[in-house]
């Protein structure tokens, strides 16, 4: 952990300031010519003939002179504010790489202090918490690594200056924030979703709809489970996912991954292309308008005969939507299931259906009372008992029913 402490590189020395010495000098030199003579006499025609056969090439001249010190003067402003930019990128860039590194050096410094705690016969009592946030700054870590990589590759250095060019300032600075959100996210869906060996079986189902389908497309991939899935099967599927720490988690695994916005993803495919498409906990994240294009633009994309799969969580189901609709803060809206199948309807989708996923298990829904044998005058106790249970019954099909439902069509 000692040799993995790092220290910033140097920064190349900043170019120095244009040289503008002499611009006051052509600036008071670049005129060259007077007005043409006007005098009387053989000396006065003289002299005005002279001046017709020198005047052109000295106004030329003058002309050129006018040019040059202009451009020149130009020049010379451009090249302090590259000068003034290039050192302001410089800084922005040691700042940012100073700043990572204190981290990875508290980093591992922290570490090193709880060392003695992970030796210690009582370890197993904070291991998992303490696995589980270290398996957290490992991901954020690796989404911070990624991009610093990008952006050393992404450097061009001028050969005199070596200095980043001043274009690329905004690019470094927006580039140590959007990463981490996404690595963010990522942890938020290993502990509140699941393992991906978890998510993986839930996802099996879908792999069937497929078996006959080529050139599938997953949006909304994650973290690939279901593309490994119908990998495994030998259906030819790729990702798209707008979210850069899951496709790097997808790509670490061979699998075909393109970051980018779902809609923009379909719009740029050619009518007719694609062999299926599949949603799985996305299209919640969409908002009326958004979602309305994008199974407009699936529809255009999709071959004839080709399913579409969109699955979402069921507002409908009281647990499903208080326990895991509103946890998510990226959720845009809930989807009833008739609301769904109405919109992949109204899209131009046929043999639309909705099936039902994840039922809530019996223990967690309302229990039913059960009486043994009355006397024949406890008739109000019988009677009392079936309204109970149906009241039950009611309240377990509307609010403990399924957590999830997935809507699926043909082209």
């Amino acid at each position: 952990m000692n040799r993995a402490i790092q220290s910033p590189p140097d920064q190349p020395v900043a170019v120095a300031a244009p040289d503008d010495s002499r611009l006051a000098e052509l600036n008071q030199q670049w005129r060259i010519m007077t007005p043409a003579p006007v005098e009387r006499g053989w000396r006065g025609r003289a002299r005005a003939f002279i001046w017709q056969l020198v005047g052109p090439s000295l106004a030329a001249q003058q002309q050129f002179n006018t040019t040059a010190v202009d451009h020149l003067n130009r020049q010379a402003a451009t090249e302090r504010a590259l000068v003034e930019r290039t050192s302001a990128v410089a800084t922005a860039l040691q700042q940012a790489l100073e700043g990572l590194f204190r981290f990875q050096s508290l980093l591992v410094q922290y570490l090193m202090t709880i060392t003695a705690f992970v030796d210690t016969r009582d370890r197993r009592l904070g291991a998992e918490g303490i696995a589980e946030r270290l398996k957290f700054v490992e991901q954020r870590l690796a989404a911070i690594g990624r991009e610093v990589d990008r952006l050393q590759s992404a450097r061009v250095a001028t050969p005199a200056t070596g200095i980043v060019p001043a274009a690329r300032a905004e690019d470094f600075i927006a580039a140590f924030s959007a990463p981490v959100d996404s690595a963010t996210y990522v942890g938020f869906e290993d502990r509140f979703r699941g393992s991906q060996e978890v998510i993986r079986k839930r996802v099996e189902d879908y792999v069937s709809l497929f078996t006959s389908a080529a050139d599938v497309v997953d949006v909304g991939c994650g973290r690939g489970e279901l593309l490994d899935a119908l990998r495994a099967r030998g259906i030819t599927a790729r990702g798209v996912d707008a979210n850069r720490a899951m496709v790097e988690t997808c790509r670490s695994r061979g699998l075909e991954v393109e970051e980018s916005d779902a809609l923009a993803f379909l719009e740029r495919q050619p009518p007719a292309s694609l062999g299926g498409l599949v949603a799985v906990q996305v299209v919640e994240h969409f908002t009326p308008a958004y979602l309305t294009a994008f199974l407009g633009a699936a529809h255009r994309a999709l071959r004839s005969g080709a399913p579409i799969a969109l699955e979402t969580i069921n507002p409908a189901c009281w647990a499903a939507f208080f326990d895991t609709y509103i946890r998510d803060l990226t959720h845009q809206r809930p989807l009833h299931p008739d609301t769904l199948k109405y919109l992949v309807e109204a899209s131009g989708f046929s043999h639309v259906d909705v099936s039902f996923r994840e039922a809530m298990r019996e223990s967690d829904r309302l229990d039913r009372v059960h009486v043994g044998p009355t006397p024949a005058d406890s008739a109000a106790v019988r009677d009392l008992v079936a309204v109970v249970n149906a009241h039950a019954d009611k309240l377990n099909a509307r609010l403990f029913s399924s957590f999830d439902y997935a809507v699926v069509g043909r082209r």
